[in-house]
Protein backbone atom coordinates (compact mmCIF):
# COMPACT_ATOMS: atom_id res chain seq x y z
CA UNK A 1 0.00 0.00 0.00
CA UNK A 2 2.91 2.40 0.84
CA UNK A 3 4.77 2.01 -2.45
CA UNK A 4 1.64 2.84 -4.35
CA UNK A 5 0.86 5.26 -2.52
CA UNK A 6 4.46 6.60 -3.08
CA UNK A 7 4.58 5.43 -7.12
CA UNK A 8 1.00 7.64 -7.01
CA UNK A 9 2.28 10.52 -5.64
CA UNK A 10 5.89 10.70 -7.48
CA UNK A 11 3.80 10.73 -11.12
CA UNK A 12 1.52 13.12 -9.92
CA UNK A 13 4.12 15.46 -8.66
CA UNK A 14 5.89 15.07 -12.14
CA UNK A 15 3.30 16.62 -13.87
CA UNK A 16 2.89 19.41 -11.62
CA UNK A 17 7.00 20.02 -11.82
CA UNK A 18 7.11 20.18 -15.60
CA UNK A 19 3.41 22.38 -15.48
CA UNK A 20 4.79 26.35 -16.14
CA UNK A 21 4.50 28.66 -13.61
CA UNK A 22 6.18 31.61 -11.10
CA UNK A 23 9.08 29.30 -10.61
CA UNK A 24 10.15 28.03 -13.88
CA UNK A 25 10.07 32.01 -15.08
CA UNK A 26 12.12 32.91 -12.37
CA UNK A 27 14.71 30.38 -13.52
CA UNK A 28 14.19 31.26 -17.18
CA UNK A 29 14.72 34.78 -15.87
CA UNK A 30 18.08 34.69 -13.94
CA UNK A 31 19.32 32.25 -16.56
CA UNK A 32 19.11 34.47 -18.94
CA UNK A 33 20.37 37.08 -16.53
CA UNK A 34 23.32 35.18 -15.17
CA UNK A 35 23.85 32.03 -16.85
CA UNK A 36 23.58 28.14 -15.79
CA UNK A 37 24.76 28.86 -12.31
CA UNK A 38 22.08 31.25 -11.43
CA UNK A 39 19.56 29.38 -13.16
CA UNK A 40 21.21 26.13 -10.49
CA UNK A 41 21.02 28.12 -7.67
CA UNK A 42 17.49 29.55 -8.03
CA UNK A 43 16.38 25.85 -8.53
CA UNK A 44 18.40 24.55 -5.67
CA UNK A 45 15.96 27.92 -3.39
CA UNK A 46 12.22 26.75 -5.04
CA UNK A 47 13.25 22.91 -4.29
CA UNK A 48 13.95 23.81 -0.83
CA UNK A 49 11.24 25.83 -0.39
CA UNK A 50 9.27 22.22 -0.98
CA UNK A 51 10.39 21.25 2.65
CA UNK A 52 8.89 24.10 4.41
CA UNK A 53 5.48 23.39 3.17
CA UNK A 54 5.87 19.96 3.70
CA UNK A 55 6.77 20.07 7.21
CA UNK A 56 4.44 23.45 7.96
CA UNK A 57 1.28 20.92 6.53
CA UNK A 58 2.47 17.91 8.87
CA UNK A 59 2.30 20.42 12.04
CA UNK A 60 -0.79 21.60 10.72
CA UNK A 61 0.24 25.50 10.64
CA UNK A 62 -0.85 25.45 7.26
CA UNK A 63 -4.41 24.63 8.11
CA UNK A 64 -4.58 28.92 9.19
CA UNK A 65 -4.66 29.67 5.28
CA UNK A 66 -7.41 27.06 5.04
CA UNK A 67 -9.78 28.76 7.71
CA UNK A 68 -8.75 32.38 8.32
CA UNK A 69 -9.20 34.31 5.27
CA UNK A 70 -7.17 37.18 6.81
CA UNK A 71 -4.38 35.04 6.74
CA UNK A 72 -4.35 33.34 3.42
CA UNK A 73 -4.83 36.90 1.82
CA UNK A 74 -2.02 38.16 3.68
CA UNK A 75 -0.06 35.62 2.49
CA UNK A 76 -1.33 35.97 -1.18
CA UNK A 77 -0.53 39.99 -1.31
CA UNK A 78 2.71 38.94 0.30
CA UNK A 79 3.38 36.26 -2.81
CA UNK A 80 2.19 38.68 -5.46
CA UNK A 81 3.70 41.66 -4.48
CA UNK A 82 6.93 39.49 -4.40
CA UNK A 83 6.69 38.62 -8.28
CA UNK A 84 5.55 41.94 -8.99
CA UNK A 85 8.67 43.23 -8.00
CA UNK A 86 10.51 40.49 -9.57
CA UNK A 87 9.19 41.31 -12.93
CA UNK A 88 9.84 44.67 -12.69
CA UNK A 89 13.48 44.33 -11.71
CA UNK A 90 13.41 42.26 -15.17
CA UNK A 91 11.73 44.89 -17.18
CA UNK A 92 13.66 47.58 -16.00
CA UNK A 93 17.08 45.20 -17.05
CA UNK A 94 15.73 44.59 -20.57
CA UNK A 95 14.45 48.14 -21.57
CA UNK A 96 17.65 49.92 -20.34
CA UNK A 97 20.72 51.00 -22.66
CA UNK A 98 23.34 47.76 -23.43
CA UNK A 99 26.71 48.13 -22.54
CA UNK A 100 29.91 46.48 -23.51
CA UNK A 101 29.38 43.97 -20.44
CA UNK A 102 25.80 43.34 -22.00
CA UNK A 103 27.05 41.97 -25.25
CA UNK A 104 29.87 39.97 -23.62
CA UNK A 105 27.36 38.38 -21.42
CA UNK A 106 26.70 36.20 -24.56
CA UNK A 107 30.02 34.69 -24.12
CA UNK A 108 30.84 34.47 -19.99
CA UNK A 109 27.91 35.10 -17.85
CA UNK A 110 28.86 38.35 -15.95
CA UNK A 111 28.41 36.85 -12.25
CA UNK A 112 27.34 40.17 -10.81
CA UNK A 113 25.07 39.00 -8.38
CA UNK A 114 25.91 37.11 -4.99
CA UNK A 115 24.62 33.11 -4.62
CA UNK A 116 22.73 33.73 -2.08
CA UNK A 117 20.85 36.16 -4.15
CA UNK A 118 19.43 33.64 -6.40
CA UNK A 119 18.92 31.21 -3.92
CA UNK A 120 16.84 33.51 -1.58
CA UNK A 121 14.70 34.65 -4.36
CA UNK A 122 13.74 30.88 -5.09
CA UNK A 123 12.86 30.13 -1.28
CA UNK A 124 10.43 33.27 -1.57
CA UNK A 125 9.11 32.59 -4.73
CA UNK A 126 7.85 29.23 -3.18
CA UNK A 127 7.49 29.88 0.03
CA UNK A 128 5.42 33.11 -0.60
CA UNK A 129 3.38 31.35 -2.78
CA UNK A 130 0.14 29.89 -1.20
CA UNK A 131 -1.52 27.86 -3.61
CA UNK A 132 1.95 26.04 -3.00
CA UNK A 133 0.78 25.79 1.13
CA UNK A 134 -2.56 24.84 0.45
CA UNK A 135 -1.54 22.22 -1.97
CA UNK A 136 0.62 20.47 0.38
CA UNK A 137 -1.96 20.88 2.72
CA UNK A 138 -4.66 19.27 0.98
CA UNK A 139 -2.40 17.06 -1.39
CA UNK A 140 0.09 15.08 1.41
CA UNK A 141 -2.96 13.84 3.30
CA UNK A 142 -3.87 11.90 0.29
CA UNK A 143 -0.22 9.99 0.67
CA UNK A 144 -0.03 9.20 3.70
CA UNK A 145 -2.18 6.44 5.96
CA UNK A 146 -3.41 7.27 9.43
CA UNK A 147 -0.77 5.15 11.24
CA UNK A 148 2.04 5.93 9.69
CA UNK A 149 4.91 8.89 10.94
CA UNK A 150 2.73 11.98 9.42
CA UNK A 151 6.12 14.14 9.89
CA UNK A 152 8.64 11.71 8.23
CA UNK A 153 6.04 10.85 5.48
CA UNK A 154 5.82 14.30 4.38
CA UNK A 155 9.35 14.99 4.14
CA UNK A 156 9.57 11.43 2.12
CA UNK A 157 7.04 12.61 -0.49
CA UNK A 158 8.38 16.59 -0.12
CA UNK A 159 12.11 14.81 -0.89
CA UNK A 160 10.82 13.17 -4.10
CA UNK A 161 9.26 16.15 -5.61
CA UNK A 162 12.41 17.90 -4.74
CA UNK A 163 14.37 15.38 -6.92
CA UNK A 164 12.24 15.90 -9.33
CA UNK A 165 12.15 19.35 -9.20
CA UNK A 166 16.05 19.65 -9.62
CA UNK A 167 16.33 17.53 -12.51
CA UNK A 168 13.54 19.27 -14.31
CA UNK A 169 14.79 22.96 -13.81
CA UNK A 170 18.15 22.16 -13.77
CA UNK A 171 17.90 20.23 -17.25
CA UNK A 172 15.83 23.44 -18.39
CA UNK A 173 18.60 26.23 -16.94
CA UNK A 174 21.47 24.13 -19.25
CA UNK A 175 19.49 23.97 -21.98
CA UNK A 176 18.53 27.61 -21.91
CA UNK A 177 22.75 28.76 -21.07
CA UNK A 178 23.17 26.61 -23.84
CA UNK A 179 20.90 28.94 -26.13
CA UNK A 180 21.47 32.14 -24.13
CA UNK A 181 25.22 31.88 -24.80
CA UNK A 182 25.60 30.34 -28.48
CA UNK A 183 22.22 31.27 -30.30
CA UNK A 184 21.03 34.19 -28.80
CA UNK A 185 22.20 37.92 -29.29
CA UNK A 186 22.32 40.66 -26.96
CA UNK A 187 18.82 41.80 -27.54
CA UNK A 188 16.84 38.99 -28.16
CA UNK A 189 17.94 37.71 -24.45
CA UNK A 190 17.41 40.98 -23.07
CA UNK A 191 13.85 40.79 -24.67
CA UNK A 192 13.34 37.45 -23.26
CA UNK A 193 13.92 38.67 -20.40
CA UNK A 194 11.47 41.51 -20.43
CA UNK A 195 9.34 38.67 -21.40
CA UNK A 196 9.87 36.56 -18.62
CA UNK A 197 9.64 39.87 -16.47
CA UNK A 198 5.87 40.50 -17.65
CA UNK A 199 4.51 36.93 -16.99
CA UNK A 200 6.51 37.27 -13.60
CA UNK A 201 3.95 40.79 -13.07
CA UNK A 202 1.20 38.92 -14.92
CA UNK A 203 1.30 35.70 -12.48
CA UNK A 204 1.15 38.27 -9.52
CA UNK A 205 -1.35 40.35 -10.70
CA UNK A 206 -3.55 37.21 -11.22
CA UNK A 207 -2.63 35.95 -8.05
CA UNK A 208 -3.69 38.99 -5.75
CA UNK A 209 -7.09 39.55 -7.95
CA UNK A 210 -8.35 36.13 -7.61
CA UNK A 211 -10.81 34.91 -4.97
CA UNK A 212 -9.68 32.69 -2.13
Amino acid sequence: MGDAQVLAFTLAAAVLTIAPGPDTMLVLRNVLRGGRRDGVLTTLGICSGLFVHATLSACGVSMLLMHSATAFHLLKLAGAGYLVGLGLQSLRHAVRTPTLADRLEAVVPPGRRARWQCFREGVLSNVLNPKTAVFYLAFLPQFIDPTEPVLRKSLLLAGIHYVEGIVWLVALSILVDHTRRFLLTSAVRRWLEGLCGAVLMGFGARLALERQ
